[in-house]
């Protein structure tokens, strides 16, 4: 299990890397300011959540369950919540209706915050 969060980490680690570069460059050329600015939102917060789980990684067992239930909430947490503010992001320059995707942000957030609950309580 460790591996496997340490994987996790590094694919999105470095996915926010690579859309973090895109955001600085390639995207400001088609996404208005507000638009790049709440890009770069989900971006930090990916890069929050790879470090997070780095850090996971290399120092749980992943043996209590509240360790392996953090981080499948800090992973699909951010995936829910970077990845709608992505879609969203382009969904002007895309001319689609993707406002569907908005209570999903909240969503992810809110499992990103139950993957720290879920450390506090594997250290109660």
């Amino acid at each position: 299990m460790q591996n496997f969060v340490i994987i996790t980490a590094a694919l999105l680690g470095g996915i926010a890397i690579i859309l973090g570069a895109f955001g600085a460059h390639a995207f400001k050329k088609i996404l208005s300011a507000e638009k790049i600015e709440s890009f770069e939102v989900g971006v930090r917060y990916q890069m929050y959540t790879a470090l997070t789980l780095l850090a996971l990684g290399f120092n749980l067992s992943f043996e209590y369950q509240s360790e392996r239930v953090a981080f499948y909430l800090f992973t699909l947490g951010t995936i829910l919540f970077s990845g709608s503010i992505y879609f969203l992001s382009f969904a002007e320059y895309w001319r689609k209706n993707l406002k569907f995707l908005g209570p999903i942000t909240p969503l992810g957030g809110l499992l990103m915050i139950a993957g720290w609950v879920a450390i506090i309580i594997r250290f109660l």
